[in-house]
């Protein structure tokens, strides 16, 4: 394998990040905005309430905030590949069990365990993986592995929605569970490997001469590695776990009930799927932005601006009453998504380094899985009391603006005798 990687005429890191980034694709089959397409069709033929379907989403929140800690562990002692494929595996048999969950105990087990999937391991294994393998294009490489995630948000939703209508939602669930194996199965089983440095590499493709010419490879990075022990007892360390937590809780309560408030306002099914489309569409293009963005500005102010999009978004969603509103409204908020999934990957990695980031990604999951699970209920509550969602929509983007001070207040941690590097703050 090693003989096979030198002949490539190319960084065998951007082979990871396709890997890892097939992953990122398939994932999809338990997503908000996938779930969205369901939730209409699956209420009115199972008599369930939104807030109900939603809650499933909850549930593999919650669970994944435990389980997150144990996989960043698990991903150290067993590697991304093994963790990768398995999460492959069940993610597919679960979302193809989903055709059979006519009752609400059912559903729960089969679209929480996907859910658990899609926020922890598929999550933090690929991203782990690809910051492992880049540092001075983290930036860039992160937002093309979101792009891959993108890609799926596009595209899974579209085939659920088609098959929805042609044959119904039991099929659409088939469907998207053979999808997962077809598309992911082998590259994350063949291709991933743990690090460059296991392949006789150094990260970003640097020539190993560049090591005694002090260029910034492993050797450089890891005299500012923190391990979990010593992150923890930093301020920026909870600033950032906290703020992506209400940055995703915004997301979850937006997202899934996109397609639904639409439908409310009266814009039909089609400016309903458009808006989840483009949503998508531009989660990806936010993705390649900010990862190109968070490379060249301090990776704070690259995240108090993702915040600022974000709450700016949700001020809009109940001024949206024509399609050409709602379609802007959903591509900016989907501009915004892509930068709560690209900038805090990078944060993490500039800030503490890689020797400990799976068991650091491991214990700050949970703050992102919570705020899902929370944003996912709340909206669907608030929705069943008042019969809208505006209410929901000015809550979050109070708690949107709230963020951003947060983030401005998180600087780069310095260990004692140490400086903190100024273009990572």
């Amino acid at each position: 394998m090693y003989r096979l990687v030198n002949r490539l005429p190319f960084f065998y890191g951007w082979t990871i990040l396709f890997a890892a980034g097939s992953s990122m694709v398939v994932r999809n089959a338990a997503a908000s905005l996938t779930l969205a397409v369901f939730i209409f069709p699956m209420s009115e033929d199972l008599g369930w309430s939104r807030t109900l379907i939603a809650g499933a989403a909850s549930l593999g929140g919650l669970v994944a905030t435990v389980a997150s800690p144990v996989v960043g562990w698990a991903l150290d002692r067993y590697g991304a590949r093994v963790i990768l494929t398995g999460s492959v595996l069940i993610l597919g048999l679960s979302t193809m069990s989903l055709a059979w969950a006519t009752t609400p105990i059912a559903f729960y087990l089969a679209y929480a365990t996907g859910r658990v999937l899609f926020s922890s391991p598929m999550n933090i294994g690929s991203s782990v993986v690809v910051s492992r393998w880049f540092i001075r294009r983290r930036g860039r490489a992160t937002g093309i592995l979101f792009l891959s995630h993108s890609l799926g948000m596009v595209t899974f939703p579209l085939i659920a929605g088609l098959v929805i209508k042609y044959r119904g939602w039991e099929d659409a669930w088939i469907v998207l569970g053979v999808l997962v194996w077809v598309l992911a199965l082998g590259p994350v089983s063949l291709l991933v490997r743990q690090s460059p440095e296991s392949m006789g590499l150094l990260p970003d493709g640097d020539p190993p001469d560049q090591l005694a010419a002090g260029r910034e490879t492993e050797a450089a990075a890891d005299e500012s590695s923190w391990t979990l022990r010593e992150a923890v007892r930093t301020p920026a360390f909870w600033l950032l776990a906290l703020s992506t937590g209400f940055l995703f809780l915004l997301q979850s309560g937006t997202n899934i009930h996109q397609g639904a408030y639409f439908l409310d306002q009266g814009l039909g099914l089609g400016v309903s799927a458009a808006s989840l489309s483009l949503n998508a569409v531009f989660t990806g293009v936010g993705s390649l932005f900010w990862g190109w963005l968070v490379d060249r500005v301090p990776v704070r102010y690259t995240y108090a601006a993702v915040a600022l999009m974000m709450a700016v978004a949700l001020v809009l969603f109940p001024l949206a009453n024509t399609t050409v509103e709602a379609l802007a409204v959903a591509s900016i908020f989907g501009m915004a998504v892509g930068g709560i999934l690209v900038v805090p990957v990078v944060a993490y990695a500039n800030y503490f380094g890689r020797r400990s980031l799976s068991a650091i990604r491991g214990v700050t999951e949970p703050f992102v899985s919570l705020g899902q699970a929370i944003g996912a209920v709340f909206s669907g509550i608030i929705y069943d009391v008042t019969g809208s969602y505006k209410d929901a929509f000015l809550i979050l983007s109070i708690l949107g603006f709230a963020t951003i001070a947060m983030l401005l207040a998180t600087r780069a941690p310095t260990k004692a005798g140490g400086a903190a590097e100024a273009d990572r703050a």
